[in-house]
This record gives C-alpha cells, sequence and structure tokens, in this order.
C-alpha cells in the first residue's frame, strides 16, 4: 500500500460504476495493471466503501476529503482518525467539488499531518496552488474545473497551466509532489501530463465510467512506466 511515482489516483466520486462491490472490483483490476507494469494506482473511494475496498485488495487508498475535527463532538463530519481505521492512507482536499476556505484547508491539512494520512489539495490555478504548496501537502493536483470530466486533457489542451503550476511548487516547497487532472482518459494523456513535469496523474471518470476500465488502466500505467 506505498506510494510511489508516477501515480495514477482515480477519484471515484459518487458515480453509480464505482459504488459498493463495483469499487471493489475496479480496486482489483487496478492492483492487477499495478503489479504487471510497476506503476502505484491508488484509488479514492466514497467514504461507505473504503472499508469494503480496503478489506479485499491492497490498493493505496485515499479518502475524497476530512473535516478539521478532534475526536467527540462533531455529528456528520469526516474524522481523519475513521479514514484511517476504515483503511485509508491518505485523503483529497478542496477538490473542485468540494471546495473549502483556505483556513480550513489549513486545519485539515495539520489534522490529516497529526495522524499519517497523506494529502493531496487539488487546484483550480496557479494562484491557489500558491497557497497550498506553501501549506506543505505531500500532493498538489492542478485541475481547471472547466475541464473535468470533459475528456479534454488539460495535459494537451492547457499545457501552460501545469508547466506554470508545477514552476511555483518547486520555487514555494520543491519537496510537494504536482499532479495534474481534468479530462485526462488515455495513455497519452498521462505521457503529457509526465512530459509537462508532473509525477502522475488524478482522474475519475475516464477510468470509471469506461467500457473496459483494465484497458484503459493499462495503457495509461504503460505510458506512464517508460
Amino acid at each position: 500500500m506505498e506510494l510511489s511515482t508516477p501515480l495514477i489516483l482515480v477519484n471515484l466520486k459518487t458515480y453509480t460504476e464505482s459504488l459498493g462491490e463495483r469499487a471493489v472490483k475496479l480496486a482489483k483490476i487496478a492492483a492487477g495493471v499495478s503489479k504487471e507494469t510497476g506503476v502505484c494506482i491508488g484509488l479514492v473511494p466514497q467514504f461507505t466503501d473504503i472499508h469494503r475496498v480496503a478489506s479485499s485488495t491492497e490498493v493505496p487508498l485515499f479518502a475524497q476529503h476530512i473535516d478539521p475535527v478532534q475526536p467527540g463532538r462533531g455529528t456528520s463530519a469526516i474524522l481523519a482518525e475513521a479514514v484511517i481505521e476504515a483503511g485509508a492512507i491518505g485523503t483529497l482536499l478542496n477538490h473542485s467539488e468540494r471546495q473549502i476556505r483556505l483556513v480550513d484547508l489549513e486545519a485539515s491539512l495539520v489534522r490529516a499531518t497529526e495522524v499519517g494520512l497523506k494529502t493531496c489539495i487539488c487546484s483550480n490555478n496557479q494562484a491557489v496552488s500558491s497557497a497550498a504548496a506553501a501549506l506543505g501537502p505531500d500532493f498538489i493536483a492542478v485541475e481547471p474545473p472547466e475541464l473535468i470530466g470533459t475528456g479534454i486533457p488539460v495535459s494537451k489542451t492547457k499545457p501552460e497551466v501545469v508547466t506554470a503550476t508545477v514552476e511555483t511548487i518547486r520555487k514555494i516547497n520543491p519537496k510537494v509532489i504536482p499532479l495534474c487532472g481534468a479530462g485526462i482518459s488515455t495513455g497519452e494523456d498521462v505521457a503529457a501530463a509526465l512530459q509537462l513535469g508532473t509525477y502522475g496523474v488524478l482522474l475519475a471518470s475516464g477510468v470509471t465510467k469506461a467500457k473496459d476500465p483494465e484497458k484503459v488502466l493499462m495503457d495509461m500505467a504503460t505510458h506512464a512506466a517508460k
């Protein structure tokens, strides 16, 4: 369950195609492709599926979010310790579909770090990436929201956004690992992302809604391994 780069991180969002036992099936596919290619593939399942997937495979799992709360009071909040107990080793923060204020982002990052969760902050532009890098997460994934779910890859359509983000991250905190997402759906998209200076990709529908997820993941991992 150790993370390595290049990293392919697949966000399952709330797609019915990756719900429940279908999440387990996708995780087993990811595990097989990872073993064959040597490329790390992680999943970001719904909270209710983390334990189910973790009990069935050794694919590294990220939670889709955590809240900046301590154990105790906090009904309905997502507790960092709880996602670890369920089997996650990391968490996304500030996804474009779950954006949070900077003060809460920092507090959530602190909570994640306290309990040993890896962190991936999602960013929609260079300014947010700059602020995120200063917080010191493990990963920053730049994702222009207008391209998410379109099949139009940011790595090809807006390469300047990716390169500018990578440069900004390196200047502010070279320990942070840059990823990119939005519209990534083929192995060529992954290769283009790596050529722009990132160390992997964050994607969702390109895999979860694919007719043949194994074929897509194999294509992506094969290109990433070159």
